[in-house]
């Protein structure tokens, strides 16, 4: 069976290095806040204007003035700041984020993708992702392996409007591990319960399994 939005942030969570300054995009890669380690130093950035976001709060301590920007509620850590927009931007612009985990509807084997929008859906904004995937010194994808139809979202060529071009590293999806390479996805990991060969198969973009590609871990 794929793997859980929870284990996918389990999973993202091991590429956090101790010292990094992280921003974590709307959806599955929020969750990724609750699975850092206690021994790791790590400050979470979110757009909205908070540096050092905690995980999320236990049930009946939320603080409603204190959000992400995706309008969750969360916690701040011991040395936390509170900040403008711009100078959050300035921060992700002036290339001082160590990683960015963003969600996405579509990446391609060249490392391009689409998240922001849906031709003929209404779209509030495009958020902050095209200044992320341009300033942010590693870019990881947290996603869906495929559509609700069982298509594949890690397509040759993004079909949908780009967010941002050849900028993506890795992806971890509900199937796998696949890092992208100047020759297309080469897929590392695969979920415990499939075969790097069902992962493979589920892939529209030119895949190649690597000679030690493992099962993954948490």
């Amino acid at each position: 069976m794929p793997l859980t939005r929870e284990q996918i942030a389990q999973r993202i969570a091991k590429e956090v290095q101790d010292g990094y300054t992280v921003n974590l995009g709307i959806g599955i890669p929020t969750l990724v806040a609750n699975y850092i380690p206690a021994t790791k130093s790590v400050m979470l950035q979110s757009e909205n204007g908070l540096l050092g976001m905690g995980a999320f709060p236990v049930e009946g301590t939320e603080d409603a003035d204190l959000i992400n920007a995706g309008k969750q509620t969360v916690t701040a850590v011991k040395g936390a700041s509170f900040f403008s927009s711009a100078d959050s931007f300035a921060m992700i612009r002036g290339g001082h984020i160590d990683l960015t985990v963003l969600g996405a509807m579509e990446v391609d084997e060249e490392g391009s993708i689409a998240n922001w929008m849906v031709p003929g859906k209404m779209v509030k904004g495009m958020g902050g992702a095209m200044d992320l995937v341009a300033g942010a010194k590693n870019v990881i994808v947290a996603m869906q392996h495929t559509d609700k139809e069982g298509n594949s979202k890690l397509r040759k060529k993004c079909t949908l409007p780009l967010t941002g071009v050849k900028c993506i590293k890795k992806i971890v999806s509900d199937f796998g591990v696949l890092e992208i390479t100047k020759d297309g996805f080469v897929l590392l990991e695969y979920a415990p319960d499939m075969t790097a060969e069902q992962v493979a198969k589920a892939t529209e973009g030119k895949v190649t399994i690597h000679p030690e590609c493992k099962v993954m871990t948490f």
